[in-house]
């Protein structure tokens, strides 16, 4: 952690290193690039999370094909040994 001296020498140096004009300019591109950075982490998160998604839901089961209708009549199944 920076104390306040330690922040005020560092922004001395960067003063007296860039200039007042070249400062904002900088400070702006920094900014800029986090954003970008903190933009591409979470575009990483999402992919991962939606890869992951897929990942568990499970296989679709097969398609059943439809059934025929046929048209000779079958015979009913025999009743097995029906308690009487």
């Amino acid at each position: 952690m920076l104390s306040p001296v330690d922040t005020a020498v560092i922004c001395g140096l960067a003063l007296l290193l860039f200039g007042p004009k070249k400062l904002p300019e900088i400070g702006r591109a920094i900014g800029q690039g986090l954003g970008n950075f903190k933009k591409a982490v979470t575009e990483a998160q999402d992919e991962v999370k939606t890869a992951l998604d897929t990942d568990k839901k499970p296989p679709a089961p097969p398609a059943t094909p439809a059934p025929t209708i046929s048209s000779t009549p079958t015979a009913p199944a025999e009743e097995e040994n029906k308690p009487g």
